[in-house]
């Protein structure tokens, strides 16, 4: 018996919402990861991006738990000698609170060429609309 290997013409991109007010940062990335690769799917390959569309609103209502945010710093490096800039996760939500969902889910995808491609594919929006209803998400199943 011959294994399975789905091809391009057959993947089907679904579209989902979820809202993030609530939620806990590290378990929604989780969830929103797994969606992105498409391991939820039985024609899940891991050399092919079969995973699905996601939509999020209400980044800006995400939650830490402890101490997280007043503790939590999101660190970059210009390649120059002192160029190391932090920023505390205080200062993130309120200039650029996409971001902080954003490299949440891009830390848990597998680093290799699909990375790029499969962030592509993630919508976050701080409001509680979007401008893809013409997709017409679903929301995302708790089970997934």
């Amino acid at each position: 018996m011959k294994t399975y290997a789905v091809k391009a013409n057959e993947i089907k991109k679904d579209w989902y919402v979820v809202d993030a007010e609530g939620k806990t940062l590290g378990r929604l990335a989780t969830q929103i990861a797994r969606v992105l690769i498409g391991k939820h799917k039985p024609t899940f390959t891991t050399h092919m991006d079969v995973g699905d569309c996601v939509i999020v609103i209400n980044a800006d209502k995400v939650v830490l738990t402890g101490s997280k945010a007043l503790k939590k710093e999101y660190i970059s490096h210009s390649r120059y000698p002192g160029g190391l800039k932090t920023v505390t996760y205080g200062d993130m939500l309120a200039k650029f609170p996409e971001r902080i969902l954003r490299s949440a889910v891009n830390g848990m995808l597998p680093k290799n060429k699909l990375r790029a491609v499969r962030m592509r594919k993630l919508k976050i929006y701080t409001g509680s609309e979007h401008p893809h209803v013409a997709q017409q998400p679903r929301p995302l199943p708790e089970n997934l």
